[in-house]
């Protein structure tokens, strides 16, 4: 897939029909058949679509459509990677990063190496590395005889999940996992740049480009043209595998307002020591040796910290924009580094919350892995015992609310089931893979009933999405012990933005 914003105002809404009839019968039985009604859809034939729909607080099992099938959750994943997370790191648990040396400091001069140690902050902005450098610069220091050296050895070397698609390499959602890197703004897509793009100043002239924030790192090799006013746009932005070469090509109109694109930078840990070298300069430190990475010396002083904000706190920017990359953070470091070893603490946290783990597979902490297997019944059980944590008001309010146009409390819900009986009802992570769509979380009925529902459809040609919402706006309209109303998806297609892909894909949200 390969997806990401140009403008802020791209989004897409999938609206849900209005109650168009009601049958004569009552109660469960009669929820069951509505929803029935609504997975005979013809965009399943051929496909694959597990529903589980339970009471949240007893567990009751209320529906139950292929509950054990294993299929790819695609984001739905991150609801085991959350959770674990706030039960083993805790909610106020924060990353940091440390500047160390082992120099002595003579007059202004010290003599030795800088070392920049990250600990898997995926939250790092180059404002961030700046207060790092008026620290530096706070103890007197104002050169370094010696080199700065990048360490980012908290985590292990892998920098891409078992299964990333190789053709995402360069999108901003498949970036490489490091313990130092640097987010270019406070969506904290971290391991990223940004590139922000303008028309000449007359035709035929190349785009005007700027990088975001302001790095060596990367290297932009402009071939890209303007073009007439209310021509097309075919500007393309795109990272050389294996490199930080960034080729743009294409043509962007004349009369083009200009646009952002996201794209991933290679060993993001030499671009967070080029970003923190920049910002010492400017606090009047001047590096003298070259940058390098290395591991530092287990005997150092520290000269400055930066602390993240709390797991808590970052739950937002992770479950609501639905970041892959603060996912995998979490993961090794709840494995203290380790990919494999944070995996296996995601699935025993997920057994302690009655899950069965034998009947699922993890290959990563986001869900981009199409490795990654789960089953409804497993993602339901998850939700029922989760309401039971004590960190459970965290999880709940951090999850995308539908029909919410806040950014950052409808998130990937935000232009989904407006105006319906879901609308700020509906607490629930989405997921989105070629051929995969997963809605799942909670929801209160018309009775006051708290339901927890797990929707998880692969193989599919037609996007099922509308149906995602028809369930979940019948689950929040079913009054029990009258009759359950039809919801009728709605088809059409709104916007620029095509229904089947996510809003996170897009920047779009």
């Amino acid at each position: 897939m390969r997806f990401f914003r140009r403008h802020v105002g791209v989004a897409v809404l999938i609206a849900v029909g209005a109650v168009s009839g009601v049958t004569a019968s009552t109660g469960s039985s009669d929820l069951q058949q509505r929803l029935d009604g609504l997975l005979a859809d013809s965009r399943y034939q051929g496909s694959q679509a597990a529903l589980v729909v339970r009471d949240a607080t007893t567990g009751e099992v209320l529906y139950d459509r292929n509950g054990i099938n294993r299929l790819m959750p695609a984001s739905n994943a991150k609801l085991f990677t959350s959770a674990a997370a706030l039960e083993t790191l805790g909610p106020d648990y924060r990353f940091h990063t440390d500047v160390l040396t082992t120099g002595k400091t003579y007059g202004g001069t010290l003599a030795g190496p800088l070392y920049l140690k990250g600990y898997g902050d995926p939250t790092s902005l180059e404002a961030d590395y700046r207060a790092l450098a008026r620290q530096v610069a706070a103890t007197g220091i104002r050169q370094v005889v010696g080199d700065l050296v990048a360490d980012d050895t908290f985590f292990d070397n892998r920098r891409l999940g078992n299964g990333w698609s190789w053709d995402n390499e360069s999108y901003y959602y498949s970036a490489q996992t490091s313990a130092l890197t640097v987010a270019p703004d406070t969506d904290y897509d971290s391991g990223t740049v940004i590139v922000e793009s303008l028309p000449g100043a007359t035709v035929g002239a190349p785009a005007q480009l700027k990088v975001v924030p302001q790095t060596s790192a990367v290297q932009l090799v402009n071939t890209s043209t303007t073009g007439a006013a209310g021509s097309p746009y075919t500007l393309s932005i795109e990272r050389d595998h294996g490199t930080n070469v960034v080729r743009i090509t294409g043509s962007i109109p004349a009369d083009d307002t200009g646009g952002q694109d996201w794209v991933t930078v290679w060993e993001p840990a030499n671009y967070a020591a080029d970003v923190f070298r920049r910002a010492l300069a400017a606090e009047g430190v001047k590096v003298l040796g070259k940058l390098r990475t290395g591991t530092t010396p287990a005997v150092t002083r520290r000269l400055a910290r930066d602390e993240s904000m709390t797991v808590a706190e970052l739950m937002t920017p992770f479950m609501k924009l639905s970041n892959n990359m603060h996912a995998e953070a979490l993961v090794k470091t709840m494995g203290n580094g380790s990919w494999d070893d944070g995996l296996a603490v995601v699935l025993d946290y997920a057994k302690t919350a009655g899950v069965d783990v034998p009947a699922m597979r993890f290959a990563d902490g986001s869900g981009l892995s199409r490795m990654t297997n789960v089953t409804a019944d497993g993602i339901s059980d998850l939700l029922v015992a989760a309401g039971r944590e004590p960190w459970f008001a965290t999880w709940y309010a951090s999850m995308p609310i539908a029909g919410n146009p806040d950014r950052m409390v409808g998130g990937t819900l935000r232009n989904r089931m407006r105006g319906t009986a879901a609308a700020n009802n509906v607490h629930a992570k989405t997921g989105t893979l070629t051929g995969v769509t997963a809605l799942s979380g909670y929801v209160t009925n018309a009775d006051g009933r708290k339901l927890v529902f797990a929707f998880v459809s692969n193989n599919f040609i037609a996007s099922p999405r509308p149906i995602e919402d028809a369930v979940a706006v019948t689950l929040a309209s079913w009054s029990e012990g009258t009759d359950v109303p039809t919801i009728t998806p709605n088809h059409q297609r709104v916007g620029t933005v095509e229904p089947e892909l996510e809003c996170s894909w897009q920047k779009a949200c």
